[in-house]
């Protein structure tokens, strides 16, 4: 039995294929959630209350909520803002299952998920937003919107 290597892999079509099928099927339950309970009343882990706090160390420019509800892919891509985020992700690597998987987070919390408000994130990106937004009920306007 040979050994994966993410470095030396080939992009398999049908791999990449099922990773997108995967993400927007959590998307799908996501929207799901918070059209039915208000975020604000949801706990996405075990550990949202320090996932919170740190994105608030780590980001303190998503403390202004207007930044918080719409921000730009651009904004988490620079060479900077991944090093950032690679320094907050190393904090939940032992402690949230699956923190790299890939998912879809909404660029705007006004919007549903779509082709102009959507971007493909880490998983611990996601909850990282959806949590501060959670909390600060940037999402409760979605409850009985589907």
């Amino acid at each position: 039995m040979s050994t994966f290597s993410a470095e030396t892999a080939e992009n398999l079509e049908d791999l990449e294929k099922q990773f997108a099928v995967v993400a927007v099927e959590q998307a799908e339950t996501y929207w799901n959630l918070i059209t039915k309970v208000p975020g604000s009343k949801l706990r996405l882990t075990k550990h949202d209350d320090e996932i919170y706090e740190k994105f608030q160390e780590h980001f303190p420019e998503y403390k202004d909520l207007n930044r918080l509800s719409k921000f730009t892919e651009d904004e988490l891509k620079t060479k900077e803002a991944k090093e950032r985020w690679r320094n907050y992700i190393k904090l939940f690597e032992k402690k949230i299952d699956d923190f790299n998987f890939g998912t879809l987070l909404r660029t705007d919390s006004s919007q549903e998920y779509g082709q102009f408000s959507t971007c493909f994130v880490v998983r611990l990106q996601f909850y990282a937003f959806e949590v501060a937004r959670n909390k600060n009920k940037l999402n409760d306007w979605a409850v009985g919107h589907q």
